[in-house]
């Protein structure tokens, strides 16, 4: 089992933090390694919403589709990979640090195949990638 922790302030409201970073179409543009994202259900992003993302990890082209599992704007963001090569569950949440956003990032997941065999060195590059991502995600919004 892989469990993964990151917490960062970023200096801009709540409500601008949490419209950026759950606008999946924003993913490629602070997420390492996205190469496009999408929901795939219709109407707004809430609670059973479906999406699906492309990305390149460890040298490969992977695809997983997500359910949003917990929605509550300005708070909650959570999704579980219902179909893709490494199943896991992102938790998100926001909330005001003094003149910012203290975004607290959880995934966790269990591995399988090629990717259990390797565990450590995905934990590793995960930890990395999820560090980076919110960091590209504050630089972003900073600016």
């Amino acid at each position: 089992m892989i469990k993964i922790q990151h917490s960062m302030t970023i200096h801009r409201p709540v409500a601008d933090v949490f419209a950026f970073i759950s606008d999946v179409a924003n993913e490629p543009k602070w997420q390492e390694g996205v190469v496009s994202a999408s929901v795939t259900s219709p109407g707004p992003l809430g609670v059973g919403s479906e999406a699906a993302e492309t990305r390149k990890f460890l040298g490969r082209d992977m695809i997983s589709r997500y359910k949003v599992t917990a929605y509550e704007p300005n708070k909650t963001l959570a999704f579980k990979v219902t179909e893709g090569p490494v199943p896991f569950e992102v938790s998100e949440t926001f909330e005001a640090d003094g003149d910012g956003t203290k975004v607290s990032f959880t995934l966790q997941g269990e591995p399988g195949g090629f990717f259990k065999l390797a565990e450590g060195m995905v934990r590793k590059q995960l930890e990395t990638q999820i560090a980076g991502d919110l960091e590209r995600a504050r630089k972003l919004l900073e600016n």
